[in-house]
C-alpha cells in the first residue's frame, strides 16, 4: 500500500492543465508519425513498385493519387517514401521535389523552388534560358554523375495537381510529362489530387504524354470510427505526471463522446466532412476553452465550437458593413431578384435605392454620389460582388457589370445579427425576398 501511494503523485491543477494542453496540442497539431492507411496494401504495392523501377532502374513514370480530402493520399505516399527510403541504393540517390499547387501559382515560381529543392542555384547562376523547357532540361542535365546512364532519379511531388493545370499553356505539367515519357532522364511525377475529373482538364498534348495511371483512394471511415478517433486524440497517456487528474480526464472524455448533443454536433462535421484534419480543427478549439476552475471539456464546449467551425465568414462580414454598405447589398439582392440573376452596375443599383429613400420622408439615408461610389468600390474590395469584365477593361466604374457573392440566406442571416439595424431597412429587405 505504502509503494502505491510513494508512486502516485499530486501535480497543482494549474501545472496538470498547461501539461494537458501541451500534451494534446502537440497531437492535433502535428499528428503522428505517418502509417499506411487502412485497406489500401494493392495501391500500396502499385505506387512502390512504380518509384522503385524509378529510383533502382532509372524508369520513368508518372501517376495520379485521385481521392476526396481525409482519404488518405498524402498520408500513403509518405508511407511509400519512408519504406522506399530504408533501402540503402535509393536514400543515396533518389531525389525529391515536393510542389504545391497553392503556392507555387505560376511555372515561374515553381521552377524557382525545382532549382532550390535540386540544390541548383549555384550551376544556373545569371544563365538566361529560351523556354522553360531549356531550363528544366539544364537543370536534370545537371544532376547527371558522370555518363548518360548515372544520371540521378528524381520525383516530383505535386500537391493539389489540379491547380497546375490553371497555368499558362500548362508548360509545367507539359514538360514534366514529356520528360518521363522521352525518358530523357529518370524522373517520376506523382500528382494527388481530389478532382475525379482533373484528366478533362488536361491539354490535349499534356494528356497524350501522361501515363493515364490513377490510383483511387476512397474514404472508408464510418461514424463509430470518427467518435473513436475524438476519444483517443483526446486521452491523457499513462505516463502524464498526475495520474489522478489523468483519470478523472479520461473519464470525462469518455462521457462526453456518449453526451447525444455532442455525438449530433459530430455527426453534423462527419456528414460535411470525413477529413481528420478539420476535426482536429474542432478539438483544438473546444480545448483553447479548458481552464484552472474548469479542468474538463464539456458538451456546450463542443457545440461552442461547431457553431465558430461552421460559421459563415461572408455572413460574419456584412456584420462589420456600414447602414449605406447594407442596403447597397439589400438593393443589389432586389435587382437579381427582379432581373433573375443577370449582372448589375452601380449606377441600378444607386437608382434601386433612390426608390427606397422616396417611400421615407427621413433624409437620414440620403448620401452623395460620391459617397456611393466609395461605399460600392469597399464591397468589390471585400469581394462580396466582383466585376464581370477584365481589370483592364476601358468602363466606366458607374457602369462596369458585377455579380453579387452573397445568396438570400447569408443577407437574411446577417440582417437578424446586425447592431442597431433600423426596422426600415428590415421591412425593404423582406420586401425584397418576397
Amino acid at each position: 500500500m505504502s509503494k502505491r501511494k510513494a508512486k502516485e503523485t499530486h501535480v497543482p491543477v494549474g501545472e496538470c492543465v498547461a501539461q494537458l494542453q501541451k500534451t494534446l496540442r502537440e497531437r492535433l497539431c502535428c499528428g503522428e508519425l505517418p502509417e499506411k492507411p487502412e485497406g489500401v496494401d494493392a495501391q500500396h504495392k502499385h505506387l512502390l513498385e512504380l518509384l522503385r523501377r524509378t529510383a533502382l532502374h532509372g524508369e520513368s513514370n508518372s501517376v495520379l493519387l485521385v481521392g476526396p480530402r481525409g482519404a488518405g493520399k498524402t498520408m500513403l505516399l509518405k508511407s511509400v517514401l519512408k519504406e522506399l527510403l530504408k533501402e540503402k541504393d535509393v536514400n543515396k540517390t533518389l531525389m525529391q521535389v515536393h510542389l504545391n499547387g497553392l503556392l507555387q501559382t505560376d511555372d515561374k515560381i515553381a521552377l524557382k523552388e525545382i532549382t532550390r529543392q535540386l540544390h541548383l542555384e549555384n550551376v544556373v547562376g545569371d544563365k538566361v534560358f529560351g523556354s522553360f523547357a531549356e531550363n528544366l532540361a539544364f537543370l536534370l542535365e545537371a544532376l547527371k554523375k558522370g555518363d548518360r546512364s548515372s544520371s540521378r532519379p528524381v520525383l516530383f511531388l505535386l500537391d493539389e495537381f489540379d491547380l497546375f493545370v490553371h497555368h499558362k499553356n500548362q508548360t509545367l505539367l507539359y514538360n514534366l510529362f514529356d520528360v518521363s515519357q522521352s525518358a530523357q532522364a529518370p524522373i517520376a511525377v506523382v500528382g494527388l489530387t481530389c478532382r475525379l475529373d482533373v484528366l478533362e482538364l488536361l491539354e490535349k498534348r499534356v494528356k497524350s504524354r501522361f501515363s493515364h495511371r490513377q490510383i483511387h483512394l476512397l474514404s472508408g471511415a464510418t461514424f463509430p470510427d470518427y467518435v473513436q478517433r475524438v476519444q483517443s486524440k483526446l486521452w491523457l497517456p499513462e505516463q502524464f505526471p498526475d495520474q489522478r487528474f489523468a483519470h478523472e480526464w479520461n473519464n470525462s472524455v469518455k462521457a462526453l463522446c456518449e453526451d447525444k448533443s455532442v455525438e449530433d454536433a459530430l455527426q453534423r462535421h462527419f456528414n460535411s466532412s470525413k477529413d481528420f484534419r478539420s476535426l482536429h480543427v474542432l478539438l483544438m478549439l473546444c480545448l483553447s476553452r479548458v481552464t484552472v476552475a474548469k479542468p474538463c471539456i464539456k458538451p456546450a464546449d463542443v457545440l461552442e465550437a461547431s457553431r465558430v467551425c461552421f460559421a459563415d465568414a461572408k455572413a460574419n462580414m456584412l456584420h462589420g458593413l456600414s447602414i449605406l454598405e447594407l442596403c447597397l447589398i439589400i438593393a443589389m439582392k432586389h435587382l437579381n431578384d427582379v432581373y433573375e440573376g443577370e449582372p448589375f452596375n452601380l449606377q441600378m443599383v444607386h437608382n434601386e435605392f433612390k426608390k427606397f429613400l422616396q417611400r421615407k420622408s427621413s433624409t437620414i439615408y440620403h448620401f452623395e454620389p460620391a459617397v456611393v461610389m466609395k461605399a460600392f468600390e469597399h464591397l468589390q474590395q471585400l469581394e462580396l460582388i466582383r466585376p464581370l469584365d477584365s481589370p483592364g477593361a476601358r468602363t466606366q466604374r458607374e457602369f462596369q457589370l458585377m455579380r453579387l457573392l452573397l445568396d438570400t440566406s447569408q443577407i437574411m442571416e446577417a440582417l437578424q445579427k446586425y447592431p442597431q439595424c433600423p426596422t426600415d431597412v428590415k421591412q425593404w429587405a423582406m420586401s425584397a425576398f418576397a
